[in-house]
């Protein structure tokens, strides 16, 4: 799990395997649009921790100012998926809230990190 948090500004990159998405990714194939959320940072935050409460399996493990990570874990075979949120500083009224969203084990995740992280974002948005 060293491969998770934020150094310099930014999430930490996708692995080469194909079950990571990133909002800041720089490859095409892990990118996912960021969240943008009307409101101020700590409203959003709230928000989408009420979200993810309301989840299965689901368990907040780091909880900052401006960055959450949740361990999303899979219903049959048990899979840990970490999913990471940055909330950096802005001024205005809206929020923005990067995502990353990446599977522990095996290579492929079916699109399983991508529809998550567009589901959350049907919640949020």
């Amino acid at each position: 799990m060293a491969n998770l948090g934020i150094n310099n500004g930014r999430l930490m990159e996708c692995p080469k395997t194909p079950n990571c998405v990133n909002s800041q990714a720089k490859d095409k194939g892990y990118f996912v649009q960021p969240f943008i959320v009307i409101g101020k940072s700590k409203n959003a935050q709230a928000r989408l921790l009420k979200i993810l409460n309301e989840w299965k399996r689901v368990k907040i493990v780091v909880l900052q100012d401006h960055y959450i990570r949740a361990e999303f874990v899979s219903k049959v075979f048990r899979f840990v998926d970490d999913v990471e949120f940055y909330f950096p500083e802005t001024d205005g009224e809206k929020t923005v809230i990067h995502v990353r969203s990446a599977s522990r084990t095996g290579r492929s995740d079916f699109g399983v990190n991508r529809k998550r992280i567009e589901k959350i974002r049907s919640y949020l948005e």
